[in-house]
C-alpha cells in the first residue's frame, strides 16, 4: 500500500470530543480514492459506488499528521476496487482501515464505461 497523502489535523477538523471528525476523514478518504481512481483510470468521469463497514482502531488529535494509503485490489470492467488504511505518521498507529471501495468509470453519458485496465499502471511508466 502507498501513502501518498498527508493530512495536518487542525482544530476545525475536530468534534465535540477534541478528536478528528469521522466525516471529516471519510471525506478526506473518498477524495484520495477519486484521485487514485483518476489517475489509473486516466478518467476525471469516476465516482464512488460503494464503501464497506469501516473500523475506526484509533484517533486523532490537533497538530497530529495522518496519511491515506490506497491500494487497487480488483479491476472490473467499469470499476475499481480499492482498499484504505489511514494511520498516524510519526507513530504509524492505524486510525481507520477501510477494506473495500468501488470506484466506477463514467463516460461522457453519465454512464459506466469499460476502462480498458487490469493492473496497476505507474505515471512515469506511461510516459516512456
Amino acid at each position: 500500500m502507498r501513502f501518498h497523502t498527508r493530512k495536518w489535523v487542525k482544530p476545525e477538523d475536530l468534534n465535540a470530543n477534541g478528536t478528528l471528525f469521522g466525516g471529516k476523514l471519510l471525506a478526506w478518504i473518498d477524495e484520495e480514492a477519486a484521485l487514485y481512481a483518476i489517475i489509473q483510470l486516466e478518467n476525471q468521469r469516476v465516482v464512488t459506488k460503494y464503501m464497506s463497514e469501516i473500523n475506526f482502531t484509533s484517533s486523532a488529535k490537533t497538530g497530529d499528521i495522518i496519511e491515506i494509503g490506497m491500494l487497487a485490489t480488483h479491476f472490473g470492467k467499469t470499476s475499481l476496487e480499492l482498499t484504505c488504511e489511514v494511520r498516524n505518521k510519526m507513530t504509524r498507529e492505524t486510525i481507520i482501515q477501510v477494506e473495500k471501495i468501488i470506484m466506477v468509470n463514467l463516460g461522457e453519458d453519465g454512464k459506466p464505461l469499460p476502462h480498458g485496465k487490469t493492473e496497476i499502471e505507474f505515471v512515469r511508466d506511461r510516459l516512456k
